[in-house]
């Protein structure tokens, strides 16, 4: 009985009217297969914008097993995460530096409030993922999105050659 009175209530206030937020980015990424001569997985950086404020660095996968941590002097080449964040870290950066993946769909969470996603204000966002490859190309996707978003909504975008599908989900 108080527990009936309670959802009651609840439904009264419109507290189980109201749109439940996401709180997890789902991100697919998936790093296309090539048969070149000489084939060398692809550093990668996700970062997140919104106008007027800095932008976020997620995750970066570089090659952080040669000596003397070379690996990140070859970051720059991911030029416009670089530009946009790269320079100001440092490397390996705590939480969102990885080893490179290879060719395959890679898959990342971020938790809205943890880890390297901050909690987000409602506004628009956008989620990009650059891919440079030694002896090989430089590319860029781009995914825009409002925040909150609609439950289940997922944005996706597809690259040309060093990226393939890139898709971002939402889910609580």
């Amino acid at each position: 009985m108080h527990a009936r009175t309670l959802i009651s209530h609840s439904l009264a206030l419109g507290i189980a009217a109201a749109p439940a937020a996401a709180e997890t980015l789902d991100l697919g990424i998936v790093i296309p297969r090539m048969t070149v001569a000489e084939y060398h997985r692809p550093y990668v950086a996700v970062w997140l914008e919104q106008p007027s404020a800095a932008p976020r660095a997620l995750s970066v996968w570089y090659d952080g097993a040669k000596k003397d941590n070379e690996g990140a002097k070859w970051l720059a080449d991911v030029r416009q995460f670089w530009r946009a964040a790269g320079r100001s870290l440092r490397f390996p950066a705590d939480g969102i530096s990885g080893a490179t993946r290879a060719p395959g769909e890679q898959k990342l969470s971020f938790a809205t409030g943890r880890g390297p996603l901050p909690t987000l204000a409602p506004g628009n966002y956008t989620l990009l993922v650059e891919a440079a490859r030694e002896v090989g190309g430089r590319e860029v996707v781009r995914l825009p999105f409002a925040w909150p978003p609609k439950p289940g909504a997922v944005v996706k975008a597809a690259g040309t050659s060093e990226l393939g599908t890139v898709s971002l989900s939402f889910r609580k």
